[in-house]
């Protein structure tokens, strides 16, 4: 089994990254060792050395390949990696595990003009903040499935997968879900009403977004600026036909690592 290594160099050194590479040729597999995502190599899983935001990225690409993936935190929280630092060998022996249990979780996928983005853990539309503008607040509609759902006058709107929404309660409190869940969450950002709550929907459902006339918003997706959105552009989110998967030692680890997160 060939097994790719990739590691964030802001975070890790290469030589942790060759170290897990011996590793994993010695428990019989094959080891190649890369820091960039878009040079990913014809491999069977993946091993990825960093924080969440590594994983992110590494997921999106690993999706689009199905390449599962397994994380060691060299981070802060580490909610997405399945092992902590001083625990990275035992890492390199599971990803050679054949009966290695597989977590799927949901995607998103938003489409701005014909052109589709994907995301593990969230889209967001987002107010920007510029001298040479006004900074107020904007009323965006949001439709599902072709239905009205209302308004939100707010700083934006976020939609995030079960990953994306447990995420974002492990640092700000809310409401926890698992990756089995068939629902996606709607939050208002800033709002100036008590829409502000989360609202669950299903994620069979297509959510599309009017903006005001006027308004320039920066379309995100897992952190990162995906480019500006006006009342001009056609904008539409729902799941993605693909998922990510990642190696865990057994499902009910999520449960116990959730815990200890929270904790």
């Amino acid at each position: 089994m060939k097994i790719g290594i990739y590691y964030n160099s802001m975070q890790v050194e290469r030589g942790i990254a060759d170290s897990l590479a011996d590793t994993v040729i010695g428990f019989g597999g094959q080891a190649c060792v890369f820091s960039a995502i878009e040079e990913i190599p014809d491999c069977d899983r993946i091993l990825v050395l960093g924080g969440d935001g590594t994983i992110l990225r590494a997921a999106k690409r690993a999706s689009e390949l199905r390449i599962p993936l397994i994380g060691v935190n060299f981070g802060r929280l580490g909610f997405l990696t399945e092992y902590d630092r001083e625990d990275a060998a035992k890492a390199a022996e599971l990803v050679l595990r054949v009966d290695c249990p597989l977590l799927e979780r949901s995607m998103l996928e938003a489409e701005v003009n014909g052109v589709k983005h994907f995301c593990l853990n969230e889209i967001a539309l987002l107010r920007g903040v510029s001298p040479t503008r006004e900074n107020n607040a904007v009323n965006i509609s949001v439709t599902i499935d072709g239905t009205r759902a209302g308004d939100f006058y707010a700083d934006g709107l976020i939609v995030s997968t079960p990953t994306g929404s447990t995420a974002y309660s492990l640092s700000a409190g809310g409401s926890i879900m698992t990756p089995e869940c068939n629902t996606f969450q709607l939050t208002p950002v800033c709002a100036f009403s008590l829409k502000s709550r989360p609202i669950a929907y299903p994620d069979r459902c297509e959510l599309r977004f009017v903006l005001p006339k006027g308004n320039k918003l920066v379309l995100c997706g897992d952190g990162v600026s995906l480019g500006e959105v006006g009342s001009g552009d056609e904008i539409a989110v729902r799941k993605a036909s693909r998922t990510a998967s990642f190696l865990t030692k057994n499902k009910s680890e999520y449960f116990r690592r959730l815990t200890e997160k929270i904790n």
